[in-house]
Parts: structure tokens; C-alpha cells; sequence
């Protein structure tokens, strides 16, 4: 194949890499912490897949209570995690243990994400995140097949219990 040939094969498929990487991405889900929404069975040998919006979220500034996003780990970036958002900036949360203050107001540019499960490290642990940590929302469930769907039911719209809210939407510092 020429050479000139090879750069058009590239440019042709150019579009669909940019797609798959920057605004769609396949994420494979492992862990307890957002039990029972994901990965509900015990077994560590079925792992959910899931479509993760990225470009877009950021570009739009969609990210609400009750998404559930990925991010990379404020403790150590070469880890990237899958919380659900519980309050948005300007929001007040009572905080469980470890965390040392009993309230934080989330500033402005972060989140508080948590885990379904109880026990997870969330913001309990490591605080409010920086929207410039999160990389993509989770937008469906496409395994295991039977729970092919939708992410986030109306129910996890809601406030939480241990949530003041401030406002509504927050809008992403990306662009």
C-alpha cells in the first residue's frame, strides 16, 4: 500500500478513533462500592461494561446529583474511580467518618461522590473532588445484557439525605 494511500485509510478512520475516545468510551466496571447499581452479584468473576460519556458532559456541563462519573483518584491519578455525585458546589454535606470536619460546603469547581455500598473510598476519604479530576458520566449498562440500559433511575435523582442543597446544576470549568 503507498504511502499516500496509508494517510487517507488514517484520515477515513480518524473520526470514528476521536469519537470512540473523546466523546464515548467503553469502561469495564470492578469493585464493591457501587453496589447495587453496578456489579450487583457477589461473584469477582462478571464485571460490568458501561458506555461512559466524556467530551460532551464536559462541553455541556451536565454533571447533576445522582450521575455517576469516573474520575481520577485525588489519592493517586494512575487509578481512575466510579462514584455516584451526592451534592454539587455550593451544596452542604454531613460527612461520615474519616472525614475530619462533621460539615463541608463543596467549593465551587468540585463534587462530593460516594459509593452505594457504605463502605467505599469516596469523599469521605479524600473530600470534595475537582471537576478537572472527572473524566466521563456514565450513561448505560450494556452487560450483562439483562441489565442493558439506562444508568441512573429517577429514585438516585433525588437529594440526599445528608445533603443542604444550594442550587442545581453545576457547570464544568473545561472549556
Amino acid at each position: 500500500m503507498s504511502a499516500v494511500k496509508r494517510a487517507c485509510a488514517a484520515l477515513y478512520w480518524l473520526p470514528s478513533l476521536i469519537l470512540l475516545t473523546d466523546l464515548y468510551t467503553l469502561k469495564q466496571v470492578s469493585g464493591r462500592s457501587m453496589q447495587p447499581t453496578l456489579n450487583p452479584d457477589s461473584s469477582l468473576l462478571w464485571r460490568d461494561i458501561a458506555i461512559f460519556e466524556g467530551l460532551l458532559t464536559h462541553y455541556y456541563g451536565r454533571y447533576r446529583r445522582g450521575d455517576i462519573v469516573a474520575f481520577k483518584s485525588p489519592d493517586n491519578a494512575k487509578y481512575q474511580l466510579v462514584k455516584r455525585i451526592t451534592a454539587v458546589e455550593g451544596d452542604t454535606v454531613r460527612t461520615l467518618p474519616p472525614y475530619p470536619d462533621s460539615e463541608v460546603v463543596v467549593p465551587e469547581g468540585h463534587i462530593w461522590v460516594e459509593g452505594d455500598a457504605f463502605h467505599s473510598q469516596d469523599s469521605n476519604l479524600f473530600g470534595p473532588v475537582p471537576l478537572a479530576l472527572v473524566n466521563s458520566r456514565l450513561v448505560y449498562l450494556i452487560w450483562p445484557f439483562r441489565r442493558f440500559g439506562s444508568s441512573t433511575s429517577p429514585a438516585n435523582r433525588g437529594v440526599h439525605p445528608r445533603v443542604t442543597p444550594a442550587g442545581g446544576k453545576i457547570k464544568s470549568r473545561m472549556f
